[in-house]
């Protein structure tokens, strides 16, 4: 089964195939890295949670940053966020995002909660 939510003419927030969820690009608003990348990932959290999922359950996350210089400071926020033992497959890189405010942007992928 296939289930898209928040679904405009160019993307979905959310695309459900099965038990896999996958998120699109979330970007933060804040005047810094650490403000962008605390607000990112609050709003994974409540997309995750609305699809029947959360961090403890993600699979892949691939972080891009404009600047690989920021890399330090957005980790220590992730690194805070991710539960213990949890971590899921990660890629980070350098690349220009949508906008020049944009610093940091994150594509999630996850399993539903009460998938094994």
């Amino acid at each position: 089964m296939l289930e898209r939510k928040h679904t405009t003419d160019r993307m979905s927030q959310i695309v459900t195939h099965g038990d896999t969820i996958y998120l699109a690009g979330q970007v933060g608003e804040g005047a810094t890295v650490t403000e962008q990348t605390r607000d990112m990932l609050a709003k994974v959290d409540a997309l995750l949670k609305e699809a029947g999922s959360s961090r403890e359950h993600m699979l892949q996350a691939i972080i891009w940053l404009a600047d690989m210089a920021d890399f330090a400071e957005m980790n220590a926020v992730w690194d805070d966020w991710v539960p213990k033992g949890h971590a899921p497959a990660r890629a980070a890189g350098e690349a220009a995002l949508a906008t020049p405010d944009f610093r940091v942007e994150v594509i999630v992928t996850a399993a539903k909660a009460g998938w094994r």
